[in-house]
């Protein structure tokens, strides 16, 4: 659910959504996002001081907490 979640907000914000793939990585306790989005795109999914980011992982962690797991996303180039 947690990497449907993320690929739903991160398409709303960007220009090219088909270039969008998240990568979900199993933990016994946690789990790992690994974004992929457009080279444009990366400053638009980080956002000034990072606030995008920090807003996307907050709402990602309290999915997850929901679920009793840990979840950590990472936005690569």
């Amino acid at each position: 659910m947690e990497k449907e979640l993320v690929e739903f907000v991160v398409k709303s914000l960007v220009d090219n959504p088909d270039e969008v793939f998240v990568n979900k990585v199993e933990g016994e306790k946690s789990t790992i996002l690994e974004l992929h989005v457009a080279q444009d795109d990366v400053g638009k999914v980080i956002g000034k001081q990072g606030r995008i980011a920090k807003a996307i992982r907050t709402i990602l962690s309290a999915s997850a907490t929901k679920d009793g797991k840990r979840a950590v996303l990472e936005i690569l180039d």
